[in-house]
C-alpha cells in the first residue's frame, strides 16, 4: 500500500438459503448509500431462494449485472426501483475457502449475516466453517470484531435459540427479522427497511431507512398524512 493510500475495509455481508432476500438487498444498498466498502458472499441455498423470491439466477461469473438487477427491485418485485453503484462491492464465492475473509489478516469492520438461516445458526455456533459464509462468520467472532445475526425463522425450536444465545455469549448481535408498524408503514418496502435498519443500528452504521421513535403518540398516523 502506497504511503496515504487508504485501506479498504469493508463490512462482509452473507446471504444464507432463508427466505428474506429483500432484506438482504435493502442492507447492501443500505451499506452502499452510507459510503461503505461490501465484501458479498452468496451461499448455495440462497442461489436458490433468490431464484424463487425474485427470478433472479445469481452466477459467479455474472454476478456484478446479476447484483445490480437484484439490487434493483423493489420489495414487491417491481423492476427499476433502485439505482445502485457497484464500485466498492467485491464478490466472493462460497466455495472458496482460501478467499480474503477466510483469515483473520484480511481487514474488515465485522459481518452481517442477513437473512440468517436456522442452519447457517447452528454452522456458525458450532464453529463448522463448512463455506466461506460460516468461516468469515467464524474469523469475525475469533477477531472480535462485530457480528450481526438477522435470523428469518418461526417458530424457533429450543435447538436453534440455544445456538442463537451461543452467539449472544460469543459477542454477536441476534436480530430477528421482525418489523415493527410504529414507524408508520404504507408499503411492504418500509417493513422491510425497518428490519434492514436494525441491521445496520446493531452494526453501527448511519441510515434514513426508517423513522425513529421520539417519545410522542400518534406518530405513525402523523406520518401517514
Amino acid at each position: 500500500m502506497n504511503a496515504g493510500e487508504k485501506r479498504r475495509t469493508p463490512w462482509i455481508v452473507g446471504v444464507s438459503g432463508a427466505s428474506g432476500t429483500p432484506y438482504a438487498a435493502a442492507v447492501l444498498r443500505g451499506l452502499i448509500e452510507a459510503g461503505e466498502s461490501v465484501d458479498l458472499v452468496v451461499s448455495r441455498a440462497a442461489r436458490l431462494t433468490l431464484i424463487d423470491e425474485t427470478g433472479i439466477s445469481f452466477r459467479d461469473a455474472h454476478w456484478q449485472d446479476d447484483l445490480r438487477n437484484w439490487l434493483a427491485l423493489g420489495a414487491d418485485g417491481g423492476p427499476g426501483a433502485f439505482q445502485v453503484p457497484l464500485d466498492d462491492v467485491r464478490y466472493w464465492p462460497a466455495g472458496d475457502l482460501a478467499a480474503g475473509p477466510s483469515s483473520g489478516s484480511y481487514p474488515s469492520r465485522g459481518m452481517l449475516i442477513v437473512p440468517a438461516s436456522t442452519a447457517g445458526v447452528a454452522g456458525v455456533a458450532l464453529g463448522l466453517s463448512k463455506d466461506l459464509l460460516q468461516r468469515a462468520a467464524s474469523v469475525t467472532l475469533k477477531e472480535r470484531r462485530p457480528l450481526v445475526v438477522c435470523v428469518r425463522e418461526t417458530p424457533l425450536n429450543g435447538q436453534t435459540l440455544r445456538h442463537l444465545v451461543t452467539l449472544d455469549d460469543a459477542g454477536a448481535s441476534v436480530v430477528p427479522a421482525s418489523p415493527a408498524f410504529y414507524a408508520g408503514a404504507t408499503h411492504i418496502q418500509d417493513l422491510v427497511d425497518f428490519v434492514a435498519g436494525r441491521v445496520l443500528d446493531a452494526a453501527g452504521v448511519p441510515h434514513t431507512l426508517y423513522r425513529r421513535w421520539k417519545g410522542g403518540l400518534g406518530g405513525a398516523r402523523a406520518s401517514e398524512g
